[in-house]
């Protein structure tokens, strides 16, 4: 078995600030540990720490049992990437270096022909095999069948960018789950996964006997699977962690709790603080006035020194305060009429009406028409549908796109974007931007933003555009934990109507009505979340 350690961490940015401070945790051996934290508390960072591709200032990174990693964009950066370079990626070092060796000698033979080269690649297949490399073979061979339904040889040569993101993902964690490594660390490995994947996920993840780290902001996810979570959290001297020893649905009482306890210890601090310098003034005055006072005097200048030299007890962390805001207003009574309506190959005929205040889930596996259904809503003109639907009086659409796609965004700061849209000059705009905790991102391009930010623009910009539909493409993908219930609260409050697509089933908590695309091109409503269809 193998463990990961990480011991007494530090880290700074190149502009001197200090990111990482002090973060220790220990993941057992066999334990399923989450790590979670807002956006920009250094999770990334910290990743790259223990793959080994950033060293820390201070503090060290220990493992035992080899690692292997799924890496949040797993694709290659090639767009020729095969399946088999896919693989590869997440082999042992040796496994990587002997297939590059078997590549270029064989290029290397075809072109020459000569017996020196043919005698390289000779070796170079010897090498492959004594590396382990036919063994690899096997286990992912058994992957692919697994995975895709075909062997490896048949689909070695295939365009990784062929493959569904979910299909990339559960390939990768398949051949991580048959390998070698006892260690497995796992960055955000629910992303792309309609809710069948997830529930494998989580299957996949509690039956394995590795040790895995994994980052997610999907609560189900973590309920179902973390039994230990490390939090990064915000501090005025840098992140550090917090491990809750249980499950998610304990962790928010357990920091509540926690940082009450620190809150009180150190307001405690700072009136006994208080109250020892107001008697060294007393006696200052005193000893000024009777000499018998006088050592008095002494005696409580040396007892408040200690106390401050002993200093304050821990203060509790910076707890984020995203404040979503969604304004709404009345509309008709019907807010979208659908009549046979179909979506191009994807779905079958299908009636269906909004009503003014439904909050509807649109539920469904990957690839049966949900985000083509909202972007037609929305006026895409690329969506080719036959039937019909109607908007209903004084409905304002708003959009939230799954992918973030706004190519009239991209060379654009955020500040210009606020300005060209909303006419909003410096002040206020910095203003609305402090409420989504974007305001230090005020002067990037809105495609430098991480996911989380981005996604909190977006949803910045429904609110100030009014609108009185919302239509939600998987909003909380990229939202940490303390956006998404932001975002959820907000939408209790929201005077207007919302249909969203989520492969989120603690979101879909918050939804009343739910709209089904089925894998036969079915379209129906159900009287609850259905995923698996």
């Amino acid at each position: 078995m193998g463990h990961i350690d990480v011991s007494a961490v530090e880290y700074s940015l190149s502009d001197g600030r200090v990111l990482l401070n002090d973060v220790s945790f220990r993941v057992g051996d066999g334990a399923k540990v989450a790590l979670i934290g807002p956006n920009g508390s250094g999770k990334t960072t910290l990743i790259r720490m223990i793959c080994g591709d950033l060293k820390p200032d201070e503090g060290a990174v220990a493992i035992t049992g080899g690692l292997g990693v799924m890496r949040q964009f797993i694709g290659s950066v090639r767009d020729e990437s095969t399946v088999r370079d896919l693989l590869l990626s997440i082999a042992p070092k040796r496994i990587r270096d002997a297939a590059e060796k078997v590549v270029t000698t064989e290029a290397a033979m075809n072109a020459s022909g000569s017996e020196k080269d043919q005698m390289s690649y000779a070796q170079a297949i010897i090498d492959w095999g004594d590396a382990g490399g036919y063994d690899f073979e096997l286990i992912w061979d058994v992957c692919c069948t697994e995975m895709l339904n075909k062997s490896f040889d048949q689909v070695a040569a295939r365009k990784v960018n062929t493959l569904s993101g979910g299909e990339q993902k559960k390939l990768v964690l398949r051949a991580l789950l048959e390998g070698p490594e006892e260690v497995l660390l796992l960055d955000e490995p629910d992303n792309y996964l309609d809710v069948p994947s997830k529930r494998w996920l989580e299957e996949v993840i509690g039956a394995t006997k590795k040790t895995v780290l994994f980052v997610s902001h999907d609560r189900e996810l973590l309920e179902n699977t973390a039994n230990r979570i490390v939090t990064l959290e915000q501090g005025v001297n840098g992140n550090t962690t917090w491990v809750h020893g249980g499950k998610f649905s304990t962790w928010h009482d357990a920091r509540k709790a926690r940082n009450e306890r620190f809150a009180e210890m150190l307001l405690r601090w700072e009136q006994e603080h208080q109250r020892l310098i107001d008697l060294v003034k007393t006696l200052q005055v005193q000893a000024a006035i009777s000499p018998d006072m006088a050592s008095k005097y002494h005696a409580m200048q040396t007892r408040l020194r200690k106390f401050e030299e002993a200093g304050a007890p821990e203060a509790p962390p910076i707890e984020q305060d995203v404040k979503v805001g969604l304004r709404g207003g009345r509309t008709g009574l019907r807010a979208l009429t659908f009549e046979n309506l179909s979506l191009a190959n994807l779905t079958e005929p299908f009636n269906f009406e909004v009503f003014f205040g439904d909050r509807i889930a649109v539920l469904g596996k990957n690839g049966t028409g949900k985000s083509h259904f909202l972007r037609m809503i929305a006026g895409d003109e690329t969506v080719k549908y036959g039937g019909t639907f109607k908007i209903g009086a004084r409905v304002e659409i708003g959009y939230f796109a799954q992918t973030h796609a706004h190519p009239e965004f991209e060379s654009k700061t955020l500040l210009e974007i606020l300005w060209e849209t909303y006419s909003l000059q410096l002040g206020p705009a910095k203003g609305v931007l402090r409420k989504y905790e974007i305001d230090k991102q005020a002067e990037q391009k809105f495609s430098s933003l991480s996911g989380g930010q981005q996604a909190r623009f977006q949803v910045l910009l429904l609110e100030l555009s009014g609108s009185t539909l919302l239509l939600l493409d998987e909003p909380t993908d990229n939202l940490d934990l303390a956006s998404a219930e932001s975002l959820e609260k907000a939408l209790d409050r929201y005077e207007g109507t919302v249909l969203s697509v989520t492969h989120d089933r603690w979101f879909t908590r918050g939804f009343t009505r739910f709209l089904v695309f089925g894998a036969n091109g079915q379209v129906y409503e159900s009287p609850e979340p259905i995923f698996d269809h």
